[in-house]
């Protein structure tokens, strides 16, 4: 059985994402030595917000995020949603036994589509087209449960033979319907009963979080 993360712990690791950003990028651009003895400060109270926790030693998170450039702007993913008579394809991750659309990080040189589709391929065994792009999730937005902010880039992908296979990244997988969905990880219990509504015109794609509409 998994552990359940304290309440709170999503919103901990947002804030210390955020004091990272802006000790990682004050020390990347300030030549002034008083303003990068406070950016280093900075950097030490977000790396030991971290090390309390994860329960590490604060000198090896410490170590893992300074000169880290990937805290000055967000990560990014890209999901492939594969509809088959109104169902969602979905895998069972290995990571915590819990399902999700098919995806991962977006790897330098790759772009956003060619990401899509590999992780389709590495998790199901499958191969497809790009149909469309249905929206960008901000992972603080949907819930997440990620120690860095991400954004989530999901395409449908229109498959036109085979079947999925167990891989050496996910232990099962099974076409869905939105009225019985399997326990989904976090963040895709958000954004996988919103795919429908997409799939469906309920909403228009490509969706995008609305800076002036959030709390909906």
């Amino acid at each position: 059985m998994m552990n359940k993360q304290p309440e709170g712990t999503s919103e901990l690791y947002s804030i210390a994402d955020e004091l990272l950003a802006v000790a990682n990028l004050g020390l990347r651009y300030s030549k002034n030595p008083y303003d990068r003895e406070r950016y280093e400060k900075v950097m030490a109270v977000g790396a030991r917000l971290v090390s309390v926790i994860d329960k590490q030693p604060f000198e090896d998170v410490l170590v893992r995020f300074q000169d880290n450039y990937g805290h000055i702007s967000p990560l990014v993913g890209a999901e492939a949603a594969v509809f088959r008579d109104n169902q969602l394809l979905l895998i069972k991750r290995h990571d915590d036994g819990l399902w999700a659309v098919p995806g991962g990080m977006v790897e330098v040189g790759e772009t956003l589509t060619t990401s899509a589709l590999r992780e389709l391929r590495e998790e199901t065994g499958l191969d497809g087209t790009i149909s469309r792009l249905l929206g960008v999730f901000d992972s603080r937005i949907w819930k997440s449960q990620l120690k860095s902010q991400l954004y989530h880039v999901i395409f449908e992908v229109t498959v036109l033979d085979g079947m999925p296979v167990v891989t050496n990244e996910a232990t099962d997988w099974g076409f869905f319907g939105a009225d019985k969905l399997p326990s989904l990880s976090p963040g895709h219990a958000q954004r996988v009963p919103f795919l429908f509504k997409l799939m469906n015109g309920d909403i228009k794609a490509p969706f995008f979080d609305d800076p002036n509409n959030l709390d909906s």
